[in-house]
């Protein structure tokens, strides 16, 4: 399309992009500002790494669990409240976590009557956490349906991978910017500009979005050009996840089918790497290298910018084997099989960790962009083989799966770091966990082969 074509349409729908990239960087922003300052608040509240992984798995458990209804909390209300609703949730979240002692002191005699004893600090965080997942878990699903409402089939991809890049620009500028704010002006400001953040958004996501049909900035002919091509084949990466909430196809029913249990595996054994990387590295480089906060800005920066190119290339390579005669779910599984092989290299990252901590965090970045790229096509794996209206319910059981996976993995991590931090050499807890951070990906694409090895769609839903 000629750029005179594209002016004479017109270019609001990008505007909509950019409030959803905005919004995803802070939904990223939000969430890593605990693990950013978890070295430090653990020396200050005295927690031990059993502490932190209890305060992060309630963001992950709730996350999860409210995944599987936040699409269809969307729906109800629409977009634009909907949207609003859970980025307020979360910002107040966010801002909560500067007072986390306070409400943990309220809180504590309470749960002390019901037998459940835990410092202030920790119980405190638990709740801001508990918040602050349950919001961000409206994100995504709000987003997507407001890609699919302004935006024409042949463009959603990119409009897509546009906001979606904001997790990895939110997972970048989070650890440069807030150890700088912590040390200025105090750690519960971190907590509060990012919070404080989402709701100078929301100026703006009342201010620029309405319904296309009822949106006075969109010309005429955009929104023509929008509803273009409804003779299109669905983008399968887009649409399915956007009529989530429609799916009215039963859980039960679909626990019966081989290829929901491989999504489910599949993402029960990988997800948990990613919450991984995401909550535990600051801790590592504190407690294997002696590095303070600030000193995390350049390494952090640079893992997670690395994660960019998984996002890009993830997306692209099936296509060399669809081109190839391969059906869309076989070409699909054979480019998982090489990204699966990627992550291999953080078994490398403790015997040549000694040198520098540049090598870890480099071979840690390669397994974290693996991830980008396994996580962009396993969830295109159920649009591969279900029909529309069951592809949400399954994406929703799949997210479930992930986070209880994630769970797991953040509990086991805190007991065996408590366990190698007393006997001396935590090290070996951390060669253990990315020990299996390294051969997830090949033991889950196994798991997924076996329970589905050829392309075998779902016809009687």
């Amino acid at each position: 399309m000629s750029t005179n074509t594209l002016q004479s349409i017109g270019r609001y729908r990008w505007t909509i992009c950019s409030l959803l990239f905005v919004a995803t960087t802070i939904n990223y922003l939000d969430r890593q500002v605990l693990s950013l300052l978890a070295p430090d608040l653990s020396d200050k509240f005295g927690w031990s790494e059993s502490d932190y992984a209890d305060i992060t798995a309630v963001f992950q458990f709730i996350y999860a669990l409210s995944m599987l209804f936040a699409g269809r909390f969307i729906d109800k209300l629409g977009t634009k409240w909907g949207y609003a609703i859970a980025i307020v949730v979360w910002s107040l979240g966010a801002i909560l976590h500067a007072q986390s002692v306070p409400v943990g002191e309220a809180l504590s005699p309470l749960l002390q009557g019901i037998g459940i004893v835990a410092a202030p600090s920790i119980i405190g965080f638990m709740v801001s956490r508990a918040v602050l997942g349950f919001g961000e878990a409206g994100n995504f699903p709000a987003a997507i349906k407001a890609t699919a409402e302004y935006f024409p089939k042949k463009e959603r991809a990119l409009a897509t991978g546009i906001f979606n890049s904001g997790a990895n620009i939110g997972a970048i500028l989070a650890p440069i910017s807030v150890p700088i704010i912590a040390e200025v002006w105090g750690w519960e400001w971190a907590f509060k500009i990012v919070g404080i953040a989402g709701f100078i958004w929301l100026i703006f996501w009342f201010l620029f979005y309405e319904k296309p049909e009822k949106q006075k900035r969109l010309s005429a002919s955009e929104y023509e050009y929008i509803n273009s091509d409804v003779e299109d084949k669905p983008l399968e990466s887009i649409e399915p996840k956007h009529e989530a909430a429609e799916a009215k196809v039963a859980w039960s029913r679909l626990f019966g089918y081989r290829q929901t249990w491989a999504f489910f595996l599949g993402k029960f054994l990988t997800d948990g790497v990613w919450w991984f990387f995401l909550f535990w590295l600051p801790k590592y480089l504190a407690a294997q290298y002696n590095m303070e906060s600030k000193d995390m800005q350049l390494p952090l920066a640079v893992l997670y910018t690395m994660t960019m190119f998984g996002s890009i290339g993830g997306g692209w390579f099936p296509k060399y084997f669809i081109k190839k005669g391969y059906s869309a779910y076989d070409g699909r599984m054979r480019a998982m099989l090489i990204i699966a092989l990627f992550p291999l290299i953080v078994l490398l990252a403790q015997p040549l960790g000694g040198s520098s901590y540049w090598m870890p965090v480099l071979l840690i970045g390669i397994g974290a962009s693996a991830h980008q790229a396994w996580s962009a096509n396993i969830f295109t794996t159920v649009s591969d083989m279900f029909p529309k209206k069951a592809v949400g319910s399954v994406v929703g059981i799949g997210g479930m799966a992930g986070g209880i996976g994630g769970v797991i993995v953040t509990k086991v991590g805190g007991a065996l770091f408590d366990h190698y931090k007393a006997l001396g050499h935590i090290e070996t807890g951390y060669t253990i966990m990315f020990s299996f951070c390294a051969v997830a990906y090949i033991v889950a694409w196994f798991v997924m082969k076996t329970l589905v090895p050829k392309y075998k769609p779902i016809t009687d839903l």
